[in-house]
């Protein structure tokens, strides 16, 4: 659902670039700063040191979310602009329609025709991306602090005067096709778990149509269709932008204002309604993929809702239970029970515990030998789980299931240049209107108990909870339970 991530270039001189306003003077990139990166921000040390992100946040006349935040450590800046429309708000009888209309982003704007959008930041020294994800689609640039500028104003143009043409339809609508046939249908395990799951697991269509895209749903798409989802969701009022790097705040507000103020906000539909009904007996769902080589099983169970102390405790389980080689499922399964070379696992397999607003999954997956069936498998699970369910972990597990989670919260918001710091502050601004809930989010987990852990196991580790997913390898249809 992502494009490929562009490669990083040594800095160039910025083309001419054509005004984002009219025929009015463009934005020019100053020369590259000389001076050195400022020293990192000290990591948390488990006692009374803390890392705090800065954080500072505006909401423009136009309803734009803007967060800024400072990082010193490289001359770089990374701009995310996030809106808030994902694969599972998407019209019924478009399905794939969110991700086509992410590719139809990089198809040209009014003063960046096809093209130009990459030429520019590549031709700079910069990355780009996007993707689409459950509630949001992202676009976000990489790039050296000189042209942060450009960059903005690039973004700008798209938001407001996007290049929808039929040529460019058609063109994208192959390029989707292709990659649904690529990525899923000719592919062994294509679309699983990812995929496959929530439409087993969910019983609100919004949660459980096909996300990447029915073929005859993607063709059938018109350009009056796309041009409807622009001007109704690409919105200043349905999005924020995050801006992290070696920056200066107030400049970097100003030029925000500069270029995004005057796009008019426009009236959003009420979004739709993605509440599903309480699970109280187990799935059973059973595929044939005719190109996967070995069996494979899946099981998920439906999480608590975001930010209630259930949540925080459902990531622990999560970790506790298939994070790392010394997690309980891969001792269990793996090294003890040799049923498969690895188990994976997590909430929300398309992004993380945190970037999404809707209803969620806990997926377990894994590919295992024939000689063992799915049946051997999950009863073997569910030693582990019961346990869980019997009684409360000890300190041990619940201190090392933190650390875990300490490790890869903080080095996650150190990725791609930023990008991972970007990607918590725009989701927290568009879901929560409170970025700043990324320094939070440690004290959460902190306050888990193991009393809260096996209360929190005991509702949402229960079997009528439930999914279980078995796909079969060699020809033949896919049938359910």
């Amino acid at each position: 659902m992502t494009r490929p991530l562009r490669a990083w270039l040594g800095i160039l001189a910025a083309p001419l670039l054509t005004s984002a306003c009219g025929k009015t003077e463009p934005p020019t990139a100053p020369a590259a700063s000389a001076r050195p990166a400022a020293e990192a921000e000290a990591p948390a040390d488990g006692g009374t040191t803390r890392y705090t992100v800065p954080v500072e946040y505006r909401t423009l006349d136009n309803g734009l979310k803007v967060v800024v935040s400072v990082d010193r450590t490289a001359p770089l800046a990374t701009v995310a602009v996030y809106y808030h429309t994902g694969l599972r708000n998407e019209p019924k009888g478009r399905t794939g329609f969110a991700h086509l209309f992410e590719h139809m982003m990089f198809q040209g704007s009014e003063n960046l025709p096809k093209g130009e959008f990459d030429k520019l930041i590549t031709g700079n020294g910069g990355v780009l991306n996007g993707s689409t994800r459950m509630d949001f689609t992202n676009y976000f640039e990489v790039v050296p602090v000189h042209m942060l500028e450009p960059t903005l104003w690039a973004e700008a143009d798209r938001m407001a005067r996007l290049d929808v043409t039929e040529e460019n339809l058609i063109n994208q609508i192959g390029v989707v096709s292709n990659e649904v046939r690529v990525n899923v249908l000719n592919r062994p395990y294509g679309g699983f778990p990812w995929l496959d799951m929530p439409q087993h697991a969910n019983e609100n269509w919004y949660n459980a149509h096909n996300f990447y895209g029915d073929l005859e749903d993607l063709e059938a798409a018109t350009l009056e269709d796309v041009k409807k989802f622009y001007r109704t969701y690409y919105a200043p009022n349905n999005a924020a932008v995050a801006v992290v790097g070696d920056v200066d705040p107030a400049e970097v507000f100003a030029l925000v204002e500069k270029y995004f103020g005057e796009i008019p906000a426009r009236e959003l539909p009420p979004p739709p309604d993605l509440a599903e009904p309480r699970q109280e007996r187990e799935k059973f769902a059973r595929e044939t993929d005719p190109l996967a080589p070995r069996p494979a099983l899946a099981f998920a169970y439906h999480v608590p809702a975001r930010n209630t102390p259930e949540y925080y405790a459902m990531g622990l389980l999560s970790t506790i239970l298939t994070g790392g080689e010394d997690s309980l499922l891969h001792q269990q399964l793996v090294q003890e029970g040799g049923y498969a070379g690895g188990v994976s696992g997590g909430i929300n397999l398309l992004g993380n515990l945190f970037n999404y607003q809707g209803p969620m999954l806990y997926i377990v997956s894994l590919v295992h030998d024939d000689r063992h069936s799915a049946e051997e498998i999950i009863a073997a699970t569910d030693e582990v789980i019961d346990r869980l369910r019997a009684e409360p972990v000890d300190a041990d597990t619940l201190n090392r299931a933190l650390t875990k989670f300490r490790s890869g919260f903080y080095s996650a918001q150190n990725s791609t240049y930023g990008f991972g710091r970007a990607d918590l502050l725009a989701s927290f601004a568009l879901f929560d209107d409170d970025p700043a809930r990324i320094n939070r989010i440690e004290d959460e987990m902190r306050a888990v108990t193991p009393e809260l852990i096996l209360e929190t196991a005991k509702e949402y580790l229960r079997p009528g909870n439930r999914t279980v997913l078995v796909i079969e390898p060699g020809a033949g249809s896919g049938q359910e339970d």
